[in-house]
């Protein structure tokens, strides 16, 4: 299986995995669109021996949501996402945008669409540019 390398964006924190992910969600809850500041959070999840820290570990603030199962774990120099280890233990939540490759494994489902804020579908319809617009 190929490798895949990850980072923050300050590229403080970095680390590589097989890539293999067991799932990828596209998770619109409330939760989400806060921890991530956007529409939903897009995760993977593997094993936990499937991350390997090159480095940065020091510069890695984990946050666990109260009375929920949720966490981020981010940069401390940049804010950027990171990896965690899920609530439960048995897998590590890695944050498809910190990748620095495209996985192999594609987006398989949209979930808490219950939640999903109501200016998504129009931004996915919005005009398109390859840059800022002029």
């Amino acid at each position: 299986m190929s490798k895949i390398l990850g980072s923050c964006l300050c590229g403080k924190v970095r680390f590589e995995s097989s890539n293999n992910f067991e799932n990828f969600h596209l998770c619109h809850c409330t939760q989400c669109q806060k921890a991530t500041g956007s529409a939903f959070a897009s995760n993977l999840f593997t094993s936990p021996e499937n991350i390997n820290w090159v480095n940065g570990l020091e510069f890695i603030k984990r946050y666990d949501v109260p009375n929920r199962s949720i966490s981020k774990a981010f940069c401390t120099e940049c804010g950027s996402g990171v990896p965690y280890l899920s609530g439960s233990g048995q897998s590590m939540v890695v944050p498809a945008g910190c990748l620095d490759n495209e996985p192999v494994l594609e987006p398989q489902d949209n979930i808490f669409c219950s939640e999903q804020v109501k200016w998504y579908k129009k931004g996915v319809s919005a005009k398109r540019f390859e840059t800022f617009p002029e």
